[in-house]
């Protein structure tokens, strides 16, 4: 287990005694604490909390504190500030952890959200809008949404800038990564968490008694459930996906970090031309798995490095078949199988494996084909250098319409306008331990070097009339 860093533990120390002073108040005389309502509130957290340890939900149950913020919230527009820090503690320090130091990572949880419960109720007390100091009741539910809204943004505020020092002093992550602030994309659900919270505190004082809140908690709970199984099985997704990546990449040295890149660029396409986003993320794996076939191909023939013999190209040939049949029972592919299976299809029907032409071709399968020849132009290899960006546009513009689709091709250039083309280092510039090598220059000033066999699986870059083989003859 890796020490806590003195600076993190100096930095938890000072988040609770933040949260003492927070709570503090609550145990004056004259606060007026209803420690009912603080024991029964702090009892729907702490079950809530412990939810998440029950052992007949394994790896299902939900990890973070997301389905409970409406508690915290609701404590917040039911108590005092003070009062309902109090709320967060008990459920916080009993909580689940998955990482070691539980016991410090515990402490910490319950210092933050007692900040932020306390800064929530702190925002709901002062803002206008309501009848009273508190007084939430089925008559005030409209008045109360602002600052419900607004206490809900003060409590994720508080916690992401609370987590964003334990970042910089336990992790060592940069300030200005750690303290990015809240993020657009993250508000709704908050604010989502607010009107439950104020839900919960309106029918907590109705005549139907704190009991009915339950019956605002218990949707919220298996609604978050349910997304939580959602991200876990889309995490599922990306797994496999990256693991057959990472087979090919090690089985094909010389082209390793393409499919990553070849996904990229397709998905450059989709969005020019106005695909749907469920596609674009389909579409984002056909390109990562296009070559996924090359896993069934002879690895001496993917890192030969002279001239194909026709039985060897042949070989080669086959792996858009080989990727089809090892992805067909993944259901979640969809129409990236049929991308997988045609990407080196021509409009003119001279590509393979089908010899498809025109419309005949899947529309996945058209856009993939425009990435991956741009990707391997673009791309340095051990014995060329990457053509330019714009050079390799203008070949793809040159093939349009007979090896490429031209609306493909248009969109790929319109993108590349708008957004640029930054690819991250690959691994083809690296030699075969790993390690970065020197790229060699290239063979001529006019040449910037053939496209290897080794990408025969990478047919579409042959409109390259003018690039000759490494060792001799036509590609």
């Amino acid at each position: 287990m890796r020490a806590v860093p003195p600076a993190a533990r100096v930095y938890i120390l000072c988040a609770v005694l933040a949260a003492g002073a927070c709570a503090a108040p609550a145990f004056r005389s004259g606060a007026g604490t209803s420690w009912s309502a603080v024991l029964l509130l702090a009892a729907l957290y702490a079950v809530c909390e412990q939810l998440t340890r029950c052992s007949f939900l394994g790896d299902r149950a939900p990890t973070g504190m997301g389905a409970f913020v409406p508690v915290l919230l609701a404590a917040a527009f039911l108590l005092p500030p003070a009062a309902a820090a109090l709320v967060a503690i008990p459920g916080a320090l009993a909580g689940r952890v998955d990482q070691p130091p539980a016991g410090l990572r515990r402490v910490w949880r319950a210092a933050a959200f007692a900040v932020s419960t306390c800064a929530a109720g702190w925002v709901f007390r002062e803002l206008p809008g309501l009848s009273g100091p508190h007084a939430v009741a089925a008559a005030d539910f409209p008045f109360a949404l602002v600052p419900a809204g607004c206490a809900a943004i003060a409590f994720s505020a508080v916690l992401a800038a609370l987590d964003g020092g334990v970042l910089v002093t336990a992790e060592r992550c940069p300030a200005r990564v750690a303290w990015h602030g809240l993020q657009p994309g993250e508000l709704p659900p908050y604010l989502v968490h607010g009107l439950v919270g104020l839900m919960m505190a309106v029918l907590w004082r109705s005549p139907y008694g704190p009991v009915t809140s339950l019956l605002v908690l218990l949707p919220m709970y298996i609604s978050c459930w349910v997304f939580a199984q959602y991200h876990r099985e889309r995490a599922a997704h990306q797994a496999t996906i990256r693991a057959l990546v990472q087979a090919v990449d090690i089985k094909d040295r010389y082209t390793r970090g393409h499919s990553e890149r070849v996904g990229r660029a397709s998905v450059l396409i989709a969005r020019e031309l106005g695909m749907a986003d469920d596609r674009l993320e389909v579409l984002r794996f056909a390109g990562i798995l296009h070559d996924v076939g090359k896993l069934g191909v002879p690895t001496r023939l993917l890192r030969k490095e002279g001239p194909l013999t026709p039985e060897e190209r042949r070989v080669i040939e086959l792996h858009p078949e080989y990727g089809h049949e090892m992805v067909r029972g993944i259901g979640f592919l969809r129409e990236a199988r049929a991308a997988i299976l045609h990407h080196h299809e021509r409009l003119d029907g001279r590509g393979y494996p089908y010899g498809l032409a025109g419309s005949q071709i899947p529309e996945f399968a058209r856009v993939v084909a425009v990435a991956d020849a741009f990707d391997a132009m673009t791309s340095t290899r051990s014995y060329r250098r990457a053509r330019p960006v714009r050079a390799a546009v203008d070949e793809l513009k040159r093939c349009a319409g007979s090896q490429f689709d031209a609306r493909m091709v248009g969109a790929l250039a319109r993108a590349l306008d708008r957004h640029g083309w930054h690819p991250a280092v690959t691994a083809d510039t690296h030699d075969a331990s790993g390690l970065r090598g020197n790229v060699p220059p290239p063979r001529s000033s006019g040449d910037p070097g053939p496209l290897s066999e080794r990408d025969a699986g990478h047919r579409p870059a042959r409109p390259l009339h003018s690039v000759r083989r490494r060792q001799g003859g036509s590609a």
